[in-house]
Formats: C-alpha cells, sequence, structure tokens
C-alpha cells in the first residue's frame, strides 16, 4: 500500500535526522509522517513519538513492523477480488491508478523472466483487453509503464497491462535480443517467454482473447514485430515505437548497421503482413534511423493515404510536434499507421517525464496505440 510505503521512507528519513540533526529534529519529522498516517486511517489519536536517541532502534523496528503488518492484511483482502497470479508479490498503489500492480515470475525451458502486471480497479471478472509492453534498453517495467502511462490510461479505458522484465543476465543493457536468430522464432529464447507470460495472464485473468496486443520502445520495438509476426494467433496487432523490422539482423554488427540505416545484406523476403500495425519514429531519431519505420510498413503497398498533423492538434498545449501520418493498407487488407514525428529524437512521444526516453510535447504516443488497437481485434 502506497500510505505504508510513505510512512517507511518517512520514518527512513526521520532516523537520518536522528544521526545528523539530533532528536529534536527527528522527532518533529516522525511526528509529520505518523499525523499523515494517523490521518489517512480515519483514527483521532495523536501517537507517541520518542524522545530519546537509545529509543528510535525499537520505535522503528515497530514502526517497520506494523506496516508491513497492515500491508499484508490489506493484500490477504484482495485475493477476493482477483484470481491469485503465479509468483505473486506485494501490490503497490497511488491516487492516479487504484488498481493492483504487482511483480511475478515466468519460466520456462528457454530461462526465467520477472514480469509486472497491472490489473485496474475496474476489473470485475468480465473480459478485458491484454496489452503486452516491451520496454527498451536500459529501462525496466516501472520506468515504462510510468513514462507511457499505460496504467492510468488502464483504468480510464479499461485493460490489463503486462510488463516483461530483460534481464541484465540475458543483455548487459536490458535490450531485448531482437537481432540473434534464437530470439527471433516462434517456441524459441525470448520470444517463447513473451508469449508464456501473455498466456500466464489470460490464463489467471479473464482476458478477451480477440484483443491482446503487443508494443515496445527502441529494442522493445523490435521485439514487438518479432512477436507479431512469430505469433500471430496470439496477438490481434502490434506498435512498434522507434523500433526495427523483425528479421533485419542476424547478430550485433548486423544490428548496428541496421539501427544507422544501412540496408542488410540480405534483404528478407516481403511477406503480406498478417495483424495491423502502428508505427511512430522521430524523423531526428540518431540511435535508430527512421528508414526503419519505412522497412516496417513496406509490406503495406496497396494504398496510402498521407495527411499532416499539425502541432496545435498533436498537443494539448498548442506547442507540440507536428507529424506526417501515412495510412497504408496490404493488398490482403491489412492496415497499419505511420507517424513520423518532426524534430522528434529516439523518445516515446508525448510520454511522461517521470520514466526515461520520453518527448512530452510529441503526439500523444499513447492515446494514439490504443484507439488504433481497440480499433483492430482480431478477427480470425
Amino acid at each position: 500500500m502506497k500510505m505504508n510505503e510513505d510512512f517507511l521512507k518517512s520514518m527512513k528519513d526521520a532516523f537520518d535526522l536522528l544521526r545528523t540533526k539530533g532528536p529534536t529534529e527527528a522527532t518533529a519529522a516522525v511526528q509529520r509522517a505518523l499525523a499523515g498516517a494517523t490521518a489517512e486511517a480515519g483514527h483521532a489519536r495523536t501517537p507517541h513519538t520518542p524522545h530519546e536517541a537509545s529509543n528510535w532502534t525499537q520505535a522503528w523496528s515497530r514502526a517497520q513492523a506494523k506496516a508491513e503488518a497492515q500491508a499484508q492484511a490489506y493484500a490477504q483482502t484482495q485475493t477476493h477480488t482477483h484470481p491469485k497470479p503465479h509468483t505473486p508479490a506485494p501490490h503497490t498503489f497511488d491516487a492516479a491508478t487504484p488498481g493492483a500492480f504487482s511483480t511475478h515470475t515466468f519460466s520456462n525451458s528457454a530461462g526465467q523472466r520477472q514480469y509486472k502486471l497491472y490489473v485496474p480497479a475496474v476489473y470485475n471478472n468480465e473480459p478485458l483487453p491484454l496489452i503486452v509492453m516491451l520496454h527498451g534498453c536500459t529501462q525496466n517495467a516501472d520506468d515504462f509503464a510510468a513514462g507511457t502511462r499505460m496504467n492510468e490510461m488502464a483504468e480510464r479505458h479499461g485493460f490489463i497491462v503486462v510488463y516483461p522484465n530483460q534481464s541484465q543476465a540475458a543483455n548487459h543493457s536490458k535490450c531485448w535480443n531482437w537481432f540473434k536468430p534464437g530470439d527471433q522464432q516462434r517456441d524459441l529464447g525470448e520470444p517463447s517467454m513473451i508469449a508464456g507470460i501473455t498466456r500466464e495472464v489470460m490464463t489467471h485473468y479473464r482476458v478477451d482473447a480477440a484483443r491482446v496486443y503487443v508494443a515496445g520502445l527502441s529494442a522493445g520495438g523490435a521485439m514487438a514485430d518479432v512477436m507479431l509476426n512469430t505469433s500471430p494467433e496470439l496477438y490481434a496487432a502490434a506498435c512498434v515505437h522507434s523500433g526495427l523490422a523483425h528479421g533485419c539482423a542476424k547478430d550485433l554488427p548486423s544490428a548496428l548497421a541496421a539501427m544507422k540505416g544501412g540496408k542488410p545484406q540480405r534483404k528478407p523476403a516481403r511477406v503480406a503482413p498478417q495483424r495491423p500495425l502502428i508505427i511512430f519514429h522521430g524523423d531526428a531519431d540518431t540511435t535508430v534511423h527512421p528508414s526503419n519505420a519505412t522497412d516496417l510498413v513496406a509490406s503495406f503497398d496497396a494504398g496510402t493515404t498521407t495527411v499532416s498533423v499539425p502541432s496545435t492538434a498533436a498537443h494539448a498545449s498548442g506547442h507540440g510536434r507536428g507529424a506526417t501520418l501515412q495510412r497504408r493498407v496490404a493488398a490482403n487488407g491489412v492496415e497499419a499507421e505511420y507517424w513520423l514525428i518532426h524534430g522528434a529524437g529516439h523518445a516515446w512521444a508525448g510520454g511522461s517525464q517521470r520514466g526515461s526516453y520520453t518527448d512530452p510535447i510529441g503526439p500523444d504516443a499513447t492515446a494514439e496505440m490504443l484507439r488504433f488497437f481497440l480499433a483492430h481485434p482480431r478477427v480470425h
């Protein structure tokens, strides 16, 4: 519970004040903390605070134990509302996202990965869409959730979000290994674990199987395209933000070349797309060249409509970035959207500054992605 997290942090701060400034300042800090916790809990009495330095260690231990017991008691009450997923961890809460945000572990023959799961407060055992979010290099699930604001949107629109976490043991920079042949194929490596995490959530919660989507940024965007191409029966559509196409690289040197806009020595055979795709890319991206976005939509070649999205429409303040939007369709009728964002670098467009690699003045990629996803359920 957030109340307990704030309370424990305040107690730690008070303990630091005890060592640096003395018991008077520390006592004042803990009184403020306890007064806040008391008001939130609805009690009227003023809690006792220690005045002697020798009593502070005991006071801290008692406070920590009390907060942990409260958190455990609250978590137990939630098991009557939500099914218990595999390998649960304590939930975290805040005012903007009152649902449950929890940590889990998935294992299969390819390895083990942790993931974060957000179940909105509106979940009432009725089928909801599920969106799989794949973070970029150096990021993690919490960072990506904050930057994309997906938990807040899950509350607003009613869907479940799962954030697989890449292991630093698998990639030193925590990038998804989209460029390795063993991680580009169905039922192997990281695709098998991401698909396994997706199915595990679908097993423990009521998910609308026709509305399961995958999205990612940078290396996560490249892996999202891998997932769409290797598990089209699982995912209804994908979003690739600042990413690359499935099969454009087969090792680290070819991956770096593709990121810089180099053409592969042996270009993958173009096949008809099986699922809809929405792409965002900044035309000033120096990390992943914008030509990779062009490659992603190359097979949607039966028709294109291009419109200009002015900056006033791209951002509520009227000071956002403009974009060129292509609506494309493949010969088999599958649709795509390609947003080329003017002046944008390698960052999630319209994201929150609470997360890394975000561009707050870009078009709202999260909102546009959700609009596109929810308009494209899987039909076969």
